[in-house]
């Protein structure tokens, strides 16, 4: 067991006893927390899956709310919503229903709401066994046909900027970075930089996936090592070939 279930619920019910009674019985671990953002931080380490109780507009945790639309956005966790209509309804006007991955509407069973988030945690389990991309490229369009390509034998993480790369690097650790070169604010060279000076990313592999060729730009990052240079003119079938042999030489058991 490498993860776990958090219940985020004020107090104890009986629902909340019932359900991590019958999570154990499944073989998943479930922990229950209070709606308090610092008590959740505590406790979110190893946790796939948060299941928030929500209890009526006299308690709306704005903050932990926001914590949970945003720690689960790339969808390496999942954040469900468990209450009436109205309760639920209120929850969605903070984070936007788009941010919930699912809703349990009462009146509800134990064993509906168990089966249901053994699927989500079984499938967050399949996800970690893959060797996991991150993907750093401005064009939006390249970005979502290469997350097509990959995603089908690599988690593939994709963001928009060098920004957003230096932030999930903050508190992830991929096994293999496919950077763009030429990108505004944050170019390439600059990420790979300021991924190599930190000591947690330091030893992340980098590739650049780009389409700049030219003798210039190619030099012009050799001096900070990164790990591959690929071209995206190539193709598909060039492009992932070189991946998976990167990835199979680089973690091969």
């Amino acid at each position: 067991m490498t993860g776990k279930i958090l219940l985020i619920h004020h107090g104890t019910a009986f629902l909340t006893s019932a359900l991590i009674n019958s999570l154990k019985n499944a073989g998943i671990l479930a922990e229950l927390v209070e709606p308090d953002l610092d008590d959740v931080l505590k406790w979110e380490e190893g946790a796939d899956v948060f299941l928030y109780f929500a209890e009526g507009d006299d308690y709306l945790p704005a903050d932990l709310l926001l914590w949970l639309k945003e720690e689960c956005a790339t969808g390496k966790r999942h954040f469900c919503v468990l209450g009436y209509t109205k309760e639920v309804a209120e929850v969605e006007e903070i984070v936007s229903k788009d941010a919930i991955k699912c809703t349990f509407l009462r009146p509800i069973d134990v064993k509906t709401i168990t089966e249901q988030l053994c699927t989500l945690y079984r499938a967050q389990e399949k996800r970690k066994r893959k060797k996991s991309i991150l993907l750093v490229d401005d064009d939006a369009t390249f970005l979502r046909i290469m997350e097509i390509w990959l995603s089908k034998k690599y988690d593939v993480t994709a963001v928009k900027s060098g920004t957003q790369a230096v932030a999930f690097l903050s508190s992830h650790t991929p096994d293999l970075i496919l950077l763009d070169y030429d990108m505004p604010v944050t170019s390439g060279p600059q990420v790979l930089k300021i991924i190599r000076n930190e000591p947690k990313s330091a030893s992340i592999p980098v590739m650049f996936l780009t389409g700049k060729n030219d003798r210039r730009s190619v030099m012009s990052v050799m001096s900070l090592k990164p790990d591959g240079y690929l071209l995206k003119p190539s193709g598909k079938e060039p492009i992932l070939a070189a991946i998976d042999d990167f990835i199979a030489k680089t973690y091969e058991e």
